[in-house]
């Protein structure tokens, strides 16, 4: 750990630096999108509490796929997410896995100057305790960072994914280690494929957070807001959702055709928060404009959207299916 612990110092030495030159206009100066040029008043973001973490986090949040994932996308990409925390975004979910690295490394770059606006998290998909920790050092380094403020393990499909991370060499004992020397913060885990697989996830270990499916086709196929649900908030978990749009699949001609349907869908759960991937700065213009005047939806408003998405839920469910 002497090797991380220079690696971290040499992190903070490298950013204050970067600060001290004046670099901290780089993103706004470089290759921005011209539609940036447009006035735009900062949003009131919403906020609610991520469980018992004691933070604040706003309802909608930036996930790291996309825009963001591309490497040869690195200036969009960090555009994007320099609007998003102008305007009142301060979650950033990502993971090794998106692009290949490249996802955490955009976002790196703009950590690198303002980290201290984010709650930062990212993902281990190795269920074993030297992988994870490789992968924790490699995440580090591509986010600019000397700490993690939610580490998950990533998209649990079967039992025994919880099993194995839960074991003597697992994960976990990664991941409590990593806190005990305060690398990480919290520890969370994430699945979209079966709710069963989380429930015994969080029956079988303190999570901190946990990272979930929740969109209008979720009620018709083994559905993530009913036991999940409601055993999350018993635990007062910080709450994450996802697969709000699935992937776009949940739009249709005919059936839910608008992004304020979709999100305010999601949100009208007990959730803390719902990430989605951007692909251009109008969805993320948008999405804030929703997130900042959105209003809980009534029992029978909920009713009328899942009926829409009804006649495709396998389409509004497929990651259930085939991931």
């Amino acid at each position: 750990m002497a090797g991380k612990m220079n690696r971290r110092k040499f992190l903070r030495n490298t950013v204050g630096a970067a600060a001290g030159l004046g670099l901290s206009g780089l993103i706004s100066a470089v290759d921005r999108p011209k539609s940036f040029a447009a006035a735009m008043s900062p949003a009131t973001m919403p906020k609610r509490k991520l469980g018992r973490t004691g933070f604040e986090v706003s309802v909608f949040s930036l996930g790291g796929e996309s825009a963001l994932e591309r490497r040869g996308n690195q200036y969009e990409a960090m555009a994007l997410i320099d609007r998003a925390l102008d305007l009142g975004v301060n979650y950033i979910d990502t993971s090794p896995t998106y692009g290949a690295g490249g996802s955490e490394t955009n976002i790196g770059k703009v950590m690198a100057l303002r980290r201290n606006e984010v709650f930062l998290a990212t993902k281990s998909h190795d269920r074993g305790y030297d992988g994870t920790m490789r992968l924790a050092e490699q995440s580090l380094e591509r986010l600019q960072t000397d700490h993690l403020d939610l580490y998950q393990i990533h998209n649990v499909r079967v039992m025994e994914d919880v099993d194995m991370a839960l074991g003597k060499q697992g994960a976990i004992r990664a991941m409590e280690q990593l806190r005990s020397e305060k690398v990480i913060r919290h520890i969370g885990i994430t699945g979209h494929k079966d709710p069963e697989v989380l429930l015994h996830a969080l029956r079988s270990y303190d999570f901190d957070t946990v990272l979930m499916t929740l969109n209008a086709g979720d009620i018709h196929f083994k559905p993530f807001q009913k036991d999940l649900l409601r055993l999350a908030e018993e635990k007062q978990l910080g709450i994450i959702a996802m697969k709000v749009t699935a992937v776009n699949r949940i739009f249709r001609e005919g059936g839910l055709n608008s992004m304020r349907e979709a999100l305010g869908y999601t949100l009208s759960f007990p959730v803390s928060t719902a990430i989605v991937g951007i692909s251009n700065l109008e969805q993320l213009e948008e999405n804030v404009q929703i997130a900042s005047q959105f209003a809980p939806f009534s029992q029978q408003e909920l009713g009328a959207i899942e009926a829409k998405v009804q006649p495709y839920h396998d389409e509004a469910n497929f990651f259930k299916h085939y991931w």
